[in-house]
């Protein structure tokens, strides 16, 4: 199916679906929330932005957000990263991409701007399952509430769109690369913090986060060696620069691997245009590296309308795995070893429309595995190249309208591209575009 008429279909779509649910919008109340997965500043406390529970247990709070949608694709069993697989039989699905609850319990610290402690425990329940999200401790030094220790699970301090919560993200999924790379955000661990709570008029607001994860992440079922991952973030806050305009940025690097379980370690050689293998009986039980960087920068105009937004991230290093698959494993691998050089991008540009309760939204994102072979070398007879070199770029857009602060609704257009290699299935473009449609309920 070609793009343009599967486009124009789910346009249609959306404007009949948008002004059945606009009389049922209009008289939801204002909610707040947390906007980052690890950001628990003093703002997040003294603007009370959690809902208390009852009276009774005011330092009890609750909070949540659920996001039923309806989704068509290209084709019947598209495969993707747009909330997963379709079936072999299915283009279009009703689901409920998420649905979380999430509970704080603040330890209060008489006469500081933050508590003692904060506890936070966050679920997500849907037809599919429900897994925890979040289950952490975050503990305040008292003399000095800059600095802080979090141990538990929770998001890792790397990235801009990683850490950005689903609830308040532009587009209804993360970029291919984040999904490939950080699978479900968060990981077993501990981090030290340093946040400044006093900080000198007009001057930039800087963050450091550094911590020790296990390293499968939460969709793993266990630690499977004694390796860990070191992950890191130094954050620029959003910076004033004038009336107008603001800038804010990171830094982030993770440093780890995983234990290979063989001796053959498949290392790409730049310009010899395939692996060079190294099956030295020492490389049993060593680790594989897995060694990431990143930048990025978000710039934002404040104006009559709203805010236009542009924001750019990228990222870059080494990633093992086997030689079908790239993906971070949950379970110990079990075969020969592929590290590939990798990176990334990942840009937003963000245009309210006539007023801030309407948004345009334009994104792309790529992700090469192997940024040093790719095309017609894929498939080739000798090359050993497979489907986990592919690089894919992600074209994507739609429009969000705000309600309120409680409710929004977004549709959303993804244009997926593979490059073309000597692959079944892969010799031209394959149809797997994915049209979104989403209503969000936030508390």
């Amino acid at each position: 199916m070609s793009a343009l008429p599967f486009a124009w279909r789910c346009i249609r779509s959306f404007r009949i679906v948008i002004i059945t649910l606009g009389v049922a919008m209009a008289t939801a109340h204002p909610a707040a929330g947390q906007r980052f997965l690890s950001d628990y500043d003093s703002t997040l406390f003294m603007k009370d932005t959690l809902v208390k529970v009852v009276s009774r247990f005011e330092n009890l709070h609750l909070s949540g957000y659920i996001q039923p949608q309806y989704q068509v694709s290209s084709v019947e069993g598209a495969p993707g990263y747009e909330g997963g697989n379709f079936s072999e039989h299915s283009n279009s699905r009703f689901l409920l991409r998420r649905a979380r609850i999430k509970v704080d319990y603040q330890l209060p610290a008489r006469g500081k701007p933050l508590p003692l402690a904060l506890f936070t425990f966050q679920f997500d329940v849907t037809e599919r399952g429900s897994i925890a999200r979040d289950m952490f401790a975050k503990f305040y030094l008292p003399a000095n509430q800059s600095w802080s220790l979090t141990a538990g699970l929770f998001a890792r301090p790397f990235g801009y769109e990683v850490n950005l919560s689903s609830a308040f993200r532009e587009s209804p999924e993360r970029a291919r690369a984040s999904q490939v790379l950080m699978p479900g955000e968060r990981d077993l661990g501990a981090m030290i913090s340093f946040d400044p709570v006093v900080r000198m008029a007009g001057a930039p607001a800087l963050k450091l986060d550094a911590g020790l994860f296990n390293g499968p992440g939460v969709t793993g079922t266990t630690d499977f060696d004694s390796y860990k991952d070191l992950a890191g973030r130094i954050t620029l806050k959003t910076y004033e620069l004038g009336s107008a305009w603001t800038v804010g940025g990171g830094l982030s690097a993770l440093y780890g691997g995983w234990r290979q379980d063989t001796r053959y370690v498949h290392r790409w050689v730049r310009g010899s245009g395939n692996f060079d293998v190294d099956s030295s009986e020492r490389n049993i039980g060593a680790r594989a590296p897995r060694h990431y960087y990143g930048a990025d920068v978000q710039l934002a105009l404040r104006h009559g309308w709203g805010k236009t937004e542009l924001r750019a991230e990228y990222w870059t290093g080494k990633q093992p795995g086997s030689a079908g698959n790239i993906s971070n494993p949950g379970t110990q691998p079990d075969g020969p070893t592929y590290v590939r050089d990798f990176n990334a991008g990942i840009f937003y540009l963000l245009q309210n429309i006539v007023n801030e309760k309407w948004e345009l939204g334009l994104k792309y994102d790529w992700f090469d595995p192997n940024r040093y072979s790719g095309g017609t070398a894929i498939g080739a007879p000798g090359r050993n190249l497979t489907v986990a070199d592919i690089r894919f770029d992600q074209w994507s857009g739609g429009l969000t309208w705000y309600c309120n602060r409680n409710i929004k609704v977004l549709a959303w257009y993804v244009r997926v591209v593979n490059e073309r290699t000597q692959l079944p299935g892969f010799a031209t473009d394959r149809s797997d575009d994915v049209f979104t449609l989403r209503t969000q309920f936030r508390f």
